[in-house]
């Protein structure tokens, strides 16, 4: 026999120790759940379980060792306050959860025939995006704002909102996160389109005539290092890539060229000079359907959630231990700051789960103690095409 099989026989012997140490201590943490049933006592006491990891971290004066011991007792208790919840039947008294509920009592079917609109000027990305996900007769119009797409789904103007999300090479829009967290509105289906700037100007114009290039930021941004070869150009950033467009066509400036979509092109009369201006050949932005009233459609697969932590040491580390016991798959991690409050932060985070499936519950609750604010922003079906 090797070393190695020594060892390994070892561990052997002390993991039959520790699984039977986990058996009988699960089954009296069973107990525990028989107890806080017959009283209506709540599964989570956050203060009980920091006290026991405090405890169980002082064993030892290994530094390593104590956030190890600290890790493995956090996924220990978090295992059974999911044992526990299967006895404990908890209420509406966690404000996320009761709004939750009440959310899906509200809850509609989609609207056929819909009425959608989208920031910007026919021929934008967005536009595209409403074409994709709701095919090519959408009755759609755009928006000078993102605030005023919003708007437009307060004031019973549209049935759903199509926004830019995230591109994957300039990250998040940060405009629609903030508009997300202040209405409370639903998120209920994606759509990725491919994007492909070109730079564009009037029919007949050269590049050597071109001094000034408008587009949107998020367009400036994704093709800055074809602009970085043209530093006499003047980057004039605008509301929209096809209203950039829509501008060099509208003044007949020849020295103006816009970046944008092949399609905004052609909307508006303009020549392409440049295709692919954008650095990232794999150039996508994902975009949310956003409805002021809560779905849960076919094939839904996907959450979306807003969360306000304590301002407090390992708050965010207690929640996204949730997600490691429970086998929910972690897709997205976003933090926005609090206006007025310094050094605070909304999480928007995204995993893989459906609301109504077994367990959610307990999930749900555990997710509305820990946060000082939770609120379900979605529960959709993940975007499957090409990419």
């Amino acid at each position: 026999m090797t070393q190695l099989e020594q060892y390994r026989r070892e561990i052997d012997r002390i993991d039959r120790e520790l699984v039977a140490l986990f058996l009988e201590r699960m089954a009296v943490t069973g107990q525990v759940g028989v107890y806080k049933q017959q009283r209506g006592i709540p599964v989570l006491d956050a203060q009980r379980e920091k006290e026991v990891i405090a405890a169980k971290t002082a064993m030892t004066d290994d530094p390593a060792r104590k956030a190890d011991l600290a890790h493995l007792y956090e996924a220990i208790m978090a295992i059974s306050r999911r044992q526990q919840r299967q006895l404990v039947k908890e209420g509406l008294e966690d404000p996320g959860y009761a709004a939750w509920v009440s959310d899906m009592a509200r809850a509609r079917a989609p609207v056929q025939n819909p009425r959608v609109v989208y920031q910007g000027e026919p021929g934008c990305y967005s536009e595209e995006a409403a074409v994709g996900f709701f095919g090519a007769e959408v009755n759609s119009r755009g928006c000078p704002w993102f605030s005023d797409v919003f708007q437009a789904l307060e004031a019973g103007e549209a049935d759903y909102a199509v926004l830019p999300i995230e591109n994957s090479s300039t990250g998040s829009i940060r405009q629609v996160y903030d508009l997300l967290a202040q209405y409370r509105y639903s998120i209920v289906g994606e759509y990725e389109v491919k994007v492909e700037h070109c730079l564009m100007a009037l029919p007949g114009v050269a590049m050597e005539e071109i001094r000034t290039v408008y587009s949107h930021e998020q367009g400036l941004m994704q093709s800055e290092r074809f602009l970085d070869a043209h530093r006499d150009w003047t980057r004039v950033p605008t509301l929209d890539t096809a209203g950039s467009a829509k501008q060099v066509s509208e003044t007949g400036d020849r020295t103006a060229a816009a970046i944008c979509s092949r399609r905004a092109a052609a909307l508006y009369g303009l020549h392409i000079l440049v295709e692919g201006t954008n650095y990232n050949s794999a150039n996508h932005t994902r975009f949310v359907v956003v409805s002021p009233v809560p779905e849960l459609r076919q094939g839904r697969d996907k959450i979306s959630a807003l969360f306000h932590l304590p301002h407090q040491s390992g708050s965010l580390h207690e929640i996204l231990t949730i997600f490691a016991v429970q086998g929910l798959n972690l897709l997205k991690l976003e933090s926005r700051p609090i206006p007025g409050r310094s050094w605070e932060y909304l999480f928007f985070l995204e995993f893989s789960g459906d609301l109504t499936a077994p367990g959610m519950d307990g999930v749900l609750h555990e997710l509305s103690q820990l946060a000082s604010e939770m609120r379900i922003l979605g529960n959709f079906p993940s975007y499957e095409g090409v990419r």
